[in-house]
């Protein structure tokens, strides 16, 4: 989640609704300036007893932020405590239990992507390993109880965690127990923004079912392949889901706003706090008319905050956000902008991908969504078969947009290489979730300790 790190009084006051639009259309690239921004999340354990650990433990979270401004890194401070870092990599953060997260820069190239990748797993790994502390690639704590996690110090998550038990049942377990990958890619105008995000909102199973990484819940299966993506079911239905206004004739930035407007405020942040706002409407904002800052209007600043807390399965601010793949290793990170840059940066791939699910009604999208948790590649998809079914195809689309791209490395390799991990899901059938279950009922004979094996 996002990290605010400046309260900037002298930006400027929304007057206007071409205000609300600017961020989208600021967004809008040439093509040659299109950019992949990864973000990807690690559960951080104890190696000694696999506790996760809190943040001012000696040795804890904090203590590992710090250790990491050795490598370049600069603090964020918030409330006296440093809760992120920043650097020519993009930035570190914290998710609400310690998560950490390297929210990478906009880079040219997949091959930038997966070594920015490999130097954040390198820092982190050698601080650890002086530390006694481990990282796993996974969707969901295995074994852990909410009440076995901390709590970060940072003021929206402390808003949101008195929040979310208001509006759904699980959305402490999305904010406390679970881990994601995500791509921020760019568009050239409203036309093809709206083609990508109609593309990649219909794919957004896809990516889930192969990305499936998150079959136990305290230390037992649970009975899904990614409980995580069945945690945002029942989180909040007012800023999650498939987003059906997206496929409907006329969808484009001013439509987005309309959302935006209806999704429920979480906060407002004045000199560096967080003023407590949920549940109340940024539209009597632009009216003055915030009951926790009376006659106040809202700022760019916070139009930009409000953007960040609606969590569709795909976002969209100044770039779309892909938000459907849980947690996973090093090579997972790196195929899941792969899969994405592939599809949706070539113009025939884009295409090619969109003829293949552009005649899918809302309601099966809205059923394969529901299903994919559960069933994973097994999932029906609409006008019948299974995303297994696909999965090769899709595939096949977004190799030949890598091709198409020819971004080399010095060895001549284009990014294509990066899909061999969804190759080799779509060649067995199994799921990363699947391999894992195979596993907790044969070799591991039922001790989910055994999961921490597989630490980065």
């Amino acid at each position: 989640m996002s990290t605010r790190q400046v309260s900037d009084r002298n930006d400027p006051v929304i007057e206007s609704r071409d205000q609300l639009v600017a961020p989208m259309i600021k967004g809008e690239k040439p093509k040659e300036r299109w950019r992949i921004g990864t973000e990807h999340e690690k559960l951080v354990y104890c190696t000694g007893d696999h506790h996760a650990p809190s943040y001012d433990e000696p040795g804890g979270i904090r203590d590992l932020l710090v250790a990491l401004e050795q490598y370049g890194w600069e603090p964020v401070i918030e409330g006296g405590n440093i809760i992120a870092l920043s650097g020519s990599d993009g930035a570190v953060s914290l998710e609400p239990a310690g998560q950490l997260e390297l929210s990478g820069a906009p880079l040219e190239t997949l091959h930038q992507t997966c070594a920015e990748t490999g130097r954040h797993l390198d820092q982190v790994k050698t601080i650890g390993a002086k530390t006694g502390k481990g990282f796993l690639g996974l969707g969901m704590w295995p074994d852990k109880r909410r009440d076995e996690l901390p709590i970060m110090p940072k003021g929206r998550y402390a808003i949101m965690l008195r929040h979310m038990p208001r509006v759904g049942s699980l959305g402490l377990d999305m904010m406390l127990r679970t881990c994601t990958i995500q791509v921020n890619l760019d568009y050239s105008s409203e036309a093809d923004m709206v083609q990508k995000f109609r593309t990649s909102l219909a794919l957004q199973p896809l990516a889930t079912a192969l990305f499936a990484n998150s079959p136990f819940t305290e230390g037992k299966p649970n009975g899904f392949l990614s409980y995580r993506s069945h945690i945002w079911t029942d989180t909040d239905p007012h800023r999650t889901g498939m987003l059906g206004f997206v496929f409907e004739d006329g969808f484009g930035y001013d439509r987005y706003v309309e959302y935006m407007l209806d999704v429920p405020m979480y906060f407002v942040f004045r000199d560096g706090k967080y003023i407590d706002a949920a549940g109340l409407s940024f539209r009597d904002f632009l009216d003055g008319k915030l009951s926790v800052l009376p006659g106040e209007l809202p700022t760019e600043s916070d139009w930009i905050d409000h953007l960040s807390t609606a969590f569709p399965e795909v976002r969209l601010k100044s770039f779309l956000e892909m938000r459907g793949a849980d947690g996973g290793p090093w090579n997972k990170i790196c195929a899941l902008p792969a899969f994405w840059v592939g599809l949706l940066y070539d113009q025939g791939a884009l295409d090619a991908a969109w003829e293949l699910v552009k005649g899918w009604d809302m309601e099966g999208r809205e059923a394969l969504r529901a299903a994919v948790p559960k069933l994973g590649l097994d999932a029906p998809i609409p006008g019948g078969g299974t995303l297994r079914d696909i999965a090769g195809e899709v595939l096949a689309i977004s190799r030949a947009g890598l091709n198409s791209r020819n971004r080399l490395n010095s060895m001549g390799d284009t990014e294509a290489g990066f899909l061999g991990p969804l190759d080799e899901i779509v060649r067995t059938g199994k799921v990363p979730a699947q391999v894992l279950l195979d596993k907790y009922h044969g070799e591991w004979s039922g001790d989910i300790s055994r999961v921490y094996e597989l630490s980065f």
